[in-house]
């Protein structure tokens, strides 16, 4: 599909990417993110431009000498009906019309169905084309953050409980058990399958010394975990110093050892990892609605550092 802007850059709709493409975007979000100060992708995106899926769509907004500007990435979620979506616009090229163009080709290759949006850094270009094109607001996502510099306390962990790390291949299927049950409600995280586990270990920042389980003494069973991650250059991400920082990454308890501590005790554990590591900061990600793990992590000493927003068309719902 070829369609024109009012820049008069073309949108391609490609089912997959060549090496120079994934090349051209990853430096288009690199721009973008140094200047919004947000990573314009999420981690889902970024993994499918280097693993491509079926049924996902990637649309490039290209200049005349064929250069990408802008771009975004569409794929059925798994919701029957529903598409998530993400995109970018290089920032010496907005104010032109390409975001909107791009939005619109979104929308158009959705077609009837419903269609789930992510605006990261909640900026008010992005909430403005929003409304304008009708879309809703329908979720909320934080970025938290604290130091490690000052005071942490000690994890107490519950009797009858150890922490060691995680063996891939040995331990595959207790975690995304655990995880299952732990995020049942959660629209992306409780749907991870192995193909989803084994990506992301074979990611070069993964290190099992980092991936912490919470296991029952007695039995051996997993309890829950804390998954930490460093991003070795934290200037593609969120407005600050170009230097690491770490990530609880995952964190979990299965719902049948609520109401023990562990949650308290496997953030601690896993922020202790970080700060051994040589990390003087840490973020995370949580939904504004969840309140509990909000209250957890607010406690713990983390405060808000940059919010994201998930949109949605149409606007309103049958359900």
């Amino acid at each position: 599909m070829i369609s024109e802007t009012p820049a008069e850059q073309r949108i391609s709709r490609l089912d997959v990417l060549g090496p120079d493409e994934v090349a051209a975007v990853h430096e288009l979000v690199a721009a973008a993110g140094a200047a919004d100060g947000a990573d314009p992708l999420d981690e889902h995106v970024t993994l499918r431009l280097r693993h491509p899926v079926a049924g996902a769509t990637h649309l490039l907004a290209r200049q005349p000498d064929g250069s990408p500007v802008g771009y975004a990435y569409l794929e059925p979620a798994p919701t029957p009906g529903e598409f998530s979506a993400g995109l970018v616009v290089h920032p010496g090229y907005r104010r032109r019309g390409l975001g909107r163009a791009l939005v619109e080709v979104v929308r158009a290759t959705a077609g009837d169905g419903r269609l789930l949006v992510w605006a990261h850094g909640d900026h008010p270009s992005a909430a403005a084309l929003a409304l304008d094109l009708g879309f809703a607001r329908a979720r909320v996502l934080w970025q938290l953050r604290r130091s490690l510099r000052g005071p942490l306390p000690e994890p107490h962990l519950p009797d009858g409980v150890s922490l060691r790390a995680f063996r891939p291949g040995a331990d595959d299927a207790a975690w995304l058990r655990v995880n299952r049950r732990a995020f049942a409600n959660h629209p992306e995280q409780g749907r991870w399958d192995e193909t989803d586990l084994r990506l992301r270990l074979a990611e070069p920042w993964f290190d099992p010394a980092g991936f912490l389980l919470a296991v029952e003494s007695a039995t051996g069973r997993v309890l829950g975990f804390h998954w930490t991650k460093v991003h070795r250059r934290d200037g593609g991400g969120e407005a600050g110093p170009v230097e690491p920082v770490g990530e609880v990454y995952v964190l979990g308890v299965d719902p049948d050892a609520h109401g023990r501590g562990l949650g308290r005790a496997l953030t601690l554990a896993g922020l202790h990892h970080l700060r051994a590591a040589g990390l003087t900061r840490v973020m995370l990600y949580v939904d504004e609605s969840n309140n509990g793990a909000v209250a957890l992590y607010t406690r713990l000493g983390f405060d808000t550092w940059v919010r994201h927003v998930q949109y949605r068309w149409p606007a309103t719902t049958a359900d």
